[in-house]
């Protein structure tokens, strides 16, 4: 069967030396082959899309076919149970990132699992909000910019959180949107301004660090640019 190849083919790939290196940036080693990255979009590439191999995948436990599983799902077939389902069983900042960015992101729930999770007090699950946020920013080029304004007062409500993958997001999720058009990148700015003045050593980190790069005059040049091309028909 299929998922059994699959399988066998993660396992056939493990790397004992990947996986150390894996653990010393915060990823569990327990049920991890140490898979590249490019070895698992190939493998997806091959397989393509499949919602009830991605079930049977993400079931198994392992690390790489969890990855493996966000890449080949179906996003019209994924309903908010198994998105609740997936989020809670996050215990790793890339699977929780790759499953943002390859899938919830492009159903129909992620901008509603984006507000919710980041109000969530469970690590990886208030991460996969505001990795959500900045996933968003970056693919979905439709949406106007309140659903992103509407976004930023999220993050400057919470961005006293100083777990370091939460945090980290946090940053991530502001400056996306302040890179995504000129408008957002000065409502990002007064945001990080007054995210700056909270007495919390996480929120001064996730502002300063914003501010040196949404304030760039390379940002700033980009979305000018971007300003006078006219939109894709």
């Amino acid at each position: 069967m299929q998922y059994e190849r699959i399988m066998s083919r993660l396992r056939s790939l493990a790397n004992p030396e990947a996986v150390a290196g894996m653990a010393r940036f915060g990823i569990a080693s327990k049920g991890t082959y140490g898979v590249a990255i490019p070895e698992l979009r190939k493998i997806a590439r091959e397989t393509g899309v499949s919602h009830p191999l991605a079930l049977r995948l993400w079931e198994s436990g392992i690390h790489e076919a969890r990855i493996l599983a966000s890449m080949i799902d179906n996003p019209e077939e994924v309903g908010p149970e198994q998105l609740e389902k997936w989020a809670r069983d996050f215990d790793s900042w890339d699977v929780c990132d790759q499953c943002c960015s390859n899938l919830f992101d492009k159903t129909r729930f992620a901008y509603r699992k984006a507000a919710e999770w980041s109000q969530r007090e469970e690590e990886y699950v208030k991460r996969a909000g505001y990795v959500l946020m900045a996933a968003l920013a970056v693919h979905d080029k439709r949406t106007r910019d309140d659903e992103f304004v509407r976004f930023l007062a999220m993050i400057e409500a919470r961005a006293t959180d100083d777990r370091n993958f939460v945090k980290k997001a946090i940053n991530w999720a502001l400056r996306q949107i302040g890179k995504r058009n000129p408008r957002l990148n000065q409502e990002a700015v007064a945001a990080a301004k007054r995210i700056q003045q909270t007495p919390s050593a996480a929120a001064k980190w996730i502002a300063s660090d914003a501010l040196r790069e949404l304030t760039t005059e390379a940002v700033r040049r980009r979305l000018q640019a971007r300003k006078r091309t006219p939109p894709k028909q």
